[in-house]
């Protein structure tokens, strides 16, 4: 993915909106593209087949006002952030969605659409080159979290997870979690984007991390075929634990982009057990790029 041109950004509130936003700016600047900004807006109607028995059509009614009412203040709410940010970023041109792009410079543009969020987002990111999402506060934005999986599960492409913290200046230090599979030889591919103009470029592997597949060293034979230069480290576990390894490499490294596979093992499994992906999801406080 050498050639980004549009960047989906699916906001379903304003919970690390601003940051998110921010990241998706310094992304459209750096590679000339357009930043679609996405609200999907719950539908209060239907919540009725999920009302159950034993609710009256009264109490249903009164559900999906609520439902309804909850779903206009959030779209509210992140129409005005993206008005402010907009306002107060001039030197990226606004433009209506589906408008034709203008290919002389960076753009953004805001959209809301009703529906299902984990239909539609996944829908629009499939012509998109990557999805950007704001980080997904464990137990706090629920509906996050619920995006970054749909898109990462049904899309196709990948997905880069904005920082907690508005981030600083350009991309420059890239990190790989290489682990020998299929996601993330995906998540390398994806990285190259920015591997291709980075600082430096690091390949990090562990052999506990290590499944059947292509070594690091391999990995950098591969990259110096797109003219990328770059070292391999071996990690260590931080007190067994795999991804809290992974990422205090990545901090050795100063590293503000760290690109891996997710999932290798089932979400299910990482939910009950815990795995890499999910401590990266829950830890991380730099940009992470993430890939099936």
């Amino acid at each position: 993915m050498k050639d980004v041109r549009k960047i989906l950004l699916p906001l379903p509130s304003v919970s690390n909106g601003e940051a998110a936003l921010i990241r998706g700016y310094n992304f459209a600047r750096r590679f000339g593209a357009h930043l679609a900004v996405l609200h999907v807006r719950p539908d209060g109607r239907d919540i009725a087949p999920m009302a159950g028995e034993g609710l009256s059509g009264a109490m249903v009614e009164d559900l999906m006002r609520s439902a309804e009412h909850e779903s206009a203040r959030h779209a509210r709410e992140v129409h005005k952030l993206f008005e402010q940010f907009a306002a107060t970023h001039p030197d990226i041109q606004v433009v209506p969605p589906r408008s034709p792009f203008p290919w002389d410079q960076p753009s953004m543009s805001f959209n809301i659409i009703s529906g299902a969020e984990s239909e539609i987002v996944p829908a629009h990111a499939r012509l998109s080159d990557f999805t950007l999402v704001p980080h997904p506060d464990s137990g706090e934005e629920v509906s996050s979290s619920e995006t970054l999986h749909a898109v990462l599960f049904d899309s196709g492409r990948p997905v880069v997870i904005a920082p907690r913290t508005p981030p600083q200046g350009l991309i420059k230090r890239v990190c790989i979690g290489w682990n020998g599979t299929a996601e993330s030889s995906s998540a390398l591919r994806g990285a190259l984007a920015w591997a291709l103009t980075a600082e430096a470029v690091r390949v990090l592997h562990c052999e506990d991390y290590q499944r059947r597949g292509p070594k690091a060293r391999d990995v950098i034979d591969y990259l110096s075929f797109h003219g990328i230069k770059a070292d391999a480290v071996a990690f260590n576990p931080v007190d067994r634990d795999v991804g809290k390894g992974l990422l205090a490499a990545c901090k050795d490294f100063d590293a503000d982009m760290l690109a891996m596979g997710a999932y290798s093992h089932s979400r299910l499994r990482q939910l009950i057990l815990g795995g890499v992906t999910r401590h990266v999801l829950e830890h991380a406080d730099l940009t992470v790029l993430m890939s099936r």
